[in-house]
């Protein structure tokens, strides 16, 4: 058995843990000058990182593997990897490619639990569409999701509930086990209503797939910020919401709120003008905005969720423990719902995914499935 100090966000005492694969006991102890200590941060929404990509061609059991390996060393000891927009074979492909990433290895198993896949179901006009390809959308369909599931496993997928029979293709779609967010649309209050009505539970990160310019009410921000019924996640990494919007919508959202990275295959790269799949020609700038050249449109995120939790901690007014929540035990909850096992808690029988963090929320020490990366 191993063990590893720190202080509690939530009330500051201190408290020794001690832990093989799994937490085995929890103690408090003098808290004094020690490092914040967490569950392993947990992004619902990764698209790749450092110059690897879960999304077409590039995709490979051995980005997965990657991509867990750099995510791991910021912290990130869960992610769930998103696929956008594509042919139902390269859908597919992806899929199956974590599925066989899983069954080569137990710790990728544990930090990828399911797929996200964001479209190909979302709106076709130019803004909510963002850096999707126009080609490969089109609209809901059930049976395409029920196919998608034979090849790996899906936890969740995102779509515009703008289409004819919405309503009846996301009930459908929750029928077959697949939870189902709300994102990149243009879909009225009305369309909104009725997808969460009809099974939708989740928003896609809000505020952004949309169009830049939208009526002050209603539009579909408001939309999905006053139905109960699905929690949110927000992209804080100071690009895609401004601090002062990023705060507001935290608080219409409350305790249904959550951060995620959008991290595209850039993201934990050298800055600099890139060809990519997705955006096509695209810049990564040195405080990590990832943005298409020809338009200025973002392309995706170039941080990651320690950024995001960073960035969320010095520009808003809400605390470490709030911050962390929104990073780690609500993410765990969703992922759970969604099929992942019990995570994301310091206490006896979770599994030993352990981070240490200063007042800033650099991250210090990582211990992953009871395993110390850093």
């Amino acid at each position: 058995m191993r063990t590893v100090v720190g202080r509690d966000p939530k009330t500051g005492e201190g408290l020794s843990v001690t832990y093989g694969d799994r937490i085995e006991s929890v103690e408090k102890i003098d808290g004094e000058d020690l490092p914040w200590l967490s569950s392993g941060l947990i992004d619902l929404q990764v698209n790749g990182y450092g110059g690897y990509d879960v999304n077409g061609e590039e995709a490979s059991v051995e980005a997965i593997e990657a991509i867990t390996q750099k995510l791991v060393q910021v912290g990130v000891t869960t992610w769930i990897p998103t696929i956008i927009s594509a042919s139902e074979e390269t859908i597919s492909r992806s899929l199956a490619i974590v599925s066989e990433a899983k069954k080569s290895s137990p710790i990728i198993d544990h930090a990828v639990p399911f797929v996200h896949v964001e479209g190909p179901f979302i709106s076709d006009q130019d803004g909510p569409r963002g850096a999707h390809p126009l080609e490969q959308i089109r609209p809901i369909d059930s049976r395409e999701v029920e196919r998608w599931m034979a090849h790996g496993p899906l936890g969740y997928v995102t779509v515009s509930p703008h289409w004819e029979n919405s309503a009846e293709q996301i009930h459908l779609i929750r029928n077959l086990g697949i939870h189902v967010a709300i994102g990149h649309t243009h879909a009225t209050t009305e369309q909104i209503q009725e997808a969460a009505t009809a099974g939708a539970s989740l928003a896609t990160h809000l505020g952004n797939g949309i169009f830049a310019t939208l009526p002050r009410h209603p539009n579909p921000i408001w939309a999905q910020l006053a139905n109960d019924r699905l929690d949110a996640g927000f992209i804080g990494d100071g690009h895609h919401l401004p601090p002062e919007t990023l705060t507001a919508l935290i608080r219409a959202k409350g305790d249904k709120s959550f951060l995620v990275s959008d991290s595209a295959m850039l993201a934990g790269t050298t800055p600099g003008r890139y060809k990519n799949d997705i955006g096509g020609d695209v810049e990564l700038f040195e405080n990590g905005r990832l943005e298409q050249t020809s338009s200025g449109l973002l392309a995706g995120s170039g941080v990651n969720l320690l950024n995001v939790v960073r960035y969320t901690l010095a520009n808003t007014p809400f605390s470490l423990d709030r911050v962390l929540t929104m990073a780690v035990s609500h993410p765990a909850r969703l992922a759970q719902r969604m099929g992942a096992s019990p995570r994301g808690k310091i206490e006896v029988g979770y599994p030993a995914d352990i981070i240490t963090l200063d007042d800033k929320a650099q991250v210090l020490s990582v211990i992953q499935a009871g395993k110390t990366i850093l």
